[in-house]
């Protein structure tokens, strides 16, 4: 793999930056693998890296059927936080925003993480006290928060509006190493780090049947031809429960389209991530000057990956009394991701009743910021077979036995 660095850079300005190599390779898929992941998304990506990195399983292809990081990891807002409730919550996305700290080192590719700090608004009394028990929850686990006063809220936020009218500002919980960082970076780097492996990633490559026998996975039916495989990691986010049923059993999620836009660029006004569940929406701004603004998921299934302007107005609305600057600013674009939701608000990551088969879903609205630790969840239970501390609590069979992980509202504006 070519390095990446500033004594390259200036390499390459003297020869018309024509050295350069592709980041990853695009071959055709072969007969047969160790390991096949389906789904070339972040989640997908960083499974393939850890099982390279963390158990030395290289032999393995990442099948997309669109392209690298075309879905969910390239329509996400990209804010990445650890301040859950649940303790099994808490330690997943811990440990992503850790490995987040020093992954542009890792992947030697910049993935632009900008730990700006991230303000979850209480605007009112109820989320003053579900706030400040989160705070004492992150305390016992580990995890970096605090309450702050509206003073200091605003003091972060000069252009918030924090006395109202109908929702004033009483405080917030503060992160202070939450943030952003570039999504197509995260999905780029991680590419790039596993073709270095010599693992395939496929793309326009689709599944279209899961084959067994005596119970076990043997492998998949594509658009490319059978591709055989000793073990199956299924990681498609709001395609989940389509290719489950192809491989023979049901998933307890459902999909629903998650809306958000950007504004035209302006002047740097904004430099935290704030949520504001009351009002139903968070705000950020890029570092090209766009302000980042997004709200809840569809109110009914779909699989559209396009806006309405209903919930632009219905975001907006209500946004706007926080934010009055809002008002003057233009919209420059808006799309939809498709997420796919569990009933606890919580992920699975689990072995199935088909054996050697495992699956990486019902991360709902919130995946990107768990991309690194999801990953290394998944390949400690694709490389052993058994769950690893990380994911031990989110097994498909939590919902058998009633062990949920409810997150539904420490989660905010579930994002």
């Amino acid at each position: 793999m070519q390095r990446y660095s500033v004594f390259a850079l200036a390499r390459e300005a003297f020869r018309d930056h024509r050295g350069w190599e592709r980041a990853w390779t695009s071959p055709e898929p072969r007969a047969a693998y160790d390991v096949v992941i389906v789904g070339a998304g972040g989640h997908g990506l960083a499974t393939a890296y850890y099982l390279g990195k963390n158990f030395g399983i290289t032999n393995v292809a990442v099948i997309e059927k669109g392209w690298l990081g075309g879905g969910n990891t390239g329509r996400n807002t990209t804010i990445i936080r650890s301040n859950y409730l649940q303790d099994p919550s808490a330690a997943i996305y811990e440990k992503a925003r850790s490995l987040y700290e020093t992954l542009s080192q890792e992947l030697n590719y910049n993935v632009m993480f900008s730990p700006r700090g991230l303000l979850m608004l209480a605007q009112t009394h109820h989320e003053v006290r579900g706030y400040l028990r989160t705070v004492h929850a992150n305390l016992l686990q580990g995890v970096a928060t605090e309450w702050i006063e509206p003073a200091k809220v605003k003091e972060l936020v000069p252009i918030l509006n924090i006395d109202g009218p109908r929702y004033p500002v009483l405080g917030a919980l503060y992160q202070a190493r939450g943030g952003t960082a570039r999504h197509d970076a995260v999905a780029w780097g991680y590419a790039r780090a596993c073709s270095a492996m010599g693992m395939h990633i496929v793309q326009q490559c689709e599944v279209k049947g899961v084959r067994s026998e005596g119970g076990r996975v043997t492998g998949v039916e594509t658009t490319k031809g059978f591709i055989g495989c000793g073990k199956l990691g299924i990681v498609v986010a709001g395609h989940s429960g389509q290719v489950a049923e192809m491989a023979g059993f049901r998933l307890p999620i459902e999909a629903v389209a998650l809306q958000a836009l950007v504004s035209e660029p302006i002047k740097p006004c904004l430099d935290v991530v704030v949520m504001a569940n009351t009002v139903h929406g968070y705000i950020s701004q890029s570092d090209k000057g766009e302000m980042v603004i997004g709200g809840g998921t569809d109110g009914f299934n779909n699989f559209t990956q396009r806006g309405s302007f209903h919930h632009i107005e219905e975001t907006l609305r209500a946004l706007v009394e926080t934010f009055p600057m809002l008002s003057r600013l233009k919209m420059l674009r808006q799309w939809g991701g498709i997420v796919d939701m569990t009933g606890d608000r919580s992920p699975i990551l689990s072995k199935t009743p088909l054996g050697n088969c495992f699956i990486n879903c019902g991360w709902g609205t919130g995946g990107f910021k768990a991309i690194p630790g999801s990953g290394w969840a998944m390949a400690e239970l694709m490389a052993k077979g058994e769950p690893g501390p990380l994911a031990a609590e989110f097994g498909l069979d939590r919902f058998r036995e009633g062990r949920f992980i409810d997150e539904s509202v420490a989660a905010g504006v579930a994002h």
